[in-house]
């Protein structure tokens, strides 16, 4: 039961993962979302953070707020057009 749930989690990771990726691959897509979301990618897999990770809680507390929000704020960026065309393409290539 718990592998079924832990299956679609990493299946809807994947989803957005390449949603992500396609939305960036876009040529309609600003410089500045861009930008922002390859900072989130770099702050997600770099070592070292704003507060360590051997803080308790903390550290790993500034990584789920600090990832999402670039996200976040690149999404926001980005023209609704880009972004649908994006999402419908997602759905179909599954």
């Amino acid at each position: 039961m718990w592998k079924d749930a832990l299956r679609e989690i990493a299946k809807k990771l994947k989803d957005e993962i390449n949603f992500y990726r396609t939305v960036y691959k876009h040529p309609k897509t600003p410089f500045i979302p861009k930008l922002l979301l390859w900072t989130a990618i770099g702050y997600a897999l770099l070592p070292f953070d704003v507060i360590p990770d051997f803080i308790p809680v903390l550290g790993y507390l500034d990584d789920l707020i600090i990832v999402p929000g670039l996200i976040l704020m690149a999404m926001k960026l980005i023209p609704q057009e880009v972004i649908r065309e994006c999402r419908e393409g997602a759905s179909n290539s599954n």
